[in-house]
């Protein structure tokens, strides 16, 4: 019996573990694809709009491509389910799209450092809506985590100068809409990870993002913006390819299944890996120094994953 429930938790523990890793993984390569959009837009007359509409629409495209050779018939019963499909869209749409245009949006009334500080927000409405939900006040760890993440952050994005957070009413208003969009793509498609399964939801949802994705950008196009099809050397098309395969669709497979596993408030605080990934990418791939506000900061941010993930 005793033998029994030891094996049971150790199972659960292995379980539990490769949730982090697969979430910390996830993160950690959006820090990649930040260093492949910095490389692109500084490289190639390019937009942020373009760059959204094909990481997107080719990140779902690959999903689908995985997903019907692994298990088309699960793949026919979503197709087939309308329930399902329309709370793929608003997943999608709502979710993944807002969370990525409402960042870009925040840098251009605020600045970078500022927009990356004001995404951690996401993490304390994930925390405040799921302790509403379940009727608790925060843990401790989970608390210090919070304020470890912001902190780390901060001294990463800012190098630790106040001044340089630049916070206009407007700029503060589209922040909060960013946090409010991560923590609605980490929360809302609980239940359908937990039907279809993290790595189905994910590609749909992605697919669907990329739908509105293109269509933002066709609309404003139409408006007037121009029509911007870069012409990228052999590079440009390697880079590219390896923002949508490895920084979007390898980024959100492993990080959202790791959600799936861990928990909403876990994963968020793992996701705030994500500016020591970039910091990281950034310094060995595109020469940016490395200072010793980073060095803080990663600091920092490795003895909040070690709290959030020790045993509780």
């Amino acid at each position: 019996m005793r033998e029994g429930i030891a094996e049971g938790e150790a199972l659960l523990r292995r379980r539990h573990l490769r949730g982090v890793l697969c979430a910390l993984v996830g993160a950690g390569l959006w820090g990649f694809s930040g260093a492949c959009a910095q490389y692109l837009l500084a490289s190639y007359d390019i937009t942020p709009s373009f760059i959204t509409a094909v990481r997107m629409l080719g990140a779902g495209a690959l999903f689908l491509i995985v997903l019907a050779m692994r298990n088309r018939g699960l793949l026919a019963a979503m197709l087939r389910d309308g329930r399902t499909l329309g709370q793929l869209a608003v997943f999608g749409g709502v979710g993944l799209f807002l969370c990525q245009i409402t960042y870009t949006i925040v840098i251009g009334y605020t600045n970078a450092g500022t927009a990356t500080v004001l995404q951690t927000t996401g993490i304390a409405f994930v925390m405040l809506f799921t302790c509403a939900a379940t009727r608790r006040l925060p843990r401790v760890r989970e608390a210090v985590g919070l304020v470890a993440a912001i902190a780390a952050t901060w001294l990463i994005a800012t190098q630790g100068d106040p001044s340089a957070l630049y916070l206009p009413l407007v700029g503060l208003a589209w922040g909060i809409a960013n946090g409010l969009s991560v923590a609605f793509y980490i929360m809302y498609p609980k239940r359908l990870f937990a039907r279809w399964g993290s790595f189905a939801v994910t590609g749909i949802g992605m697919l669907f993002g990329g739908v509105v994705a293109t269509a933002v950008y066709l609309g404003g196009v139409a408006l007037g913006e121009p029509l911007a099809l870069p012409s990228l050397d052999a590079m440009g098309v390697a880079v590219f390819a390896a923002f949508i395969v490895v920084g979007t669709f390898a980024a959100f497979a492993l990080y959202l299944h790791g959600v799936s596993v861990v928990g909403s408030v876990e994963g968020s605080l793992l996701g705030a890996i994500e500016p020591v990934s970039a910091t990281v990418f950034a310094t060995l791939w595109l020469g940016t120094a490395f200072t010793g506000a980073d060095l803080a900061g990663c600091a920092l941010m490795i003895a909040m994953i070690f709290l959030v993930t020790g045993k509780k």
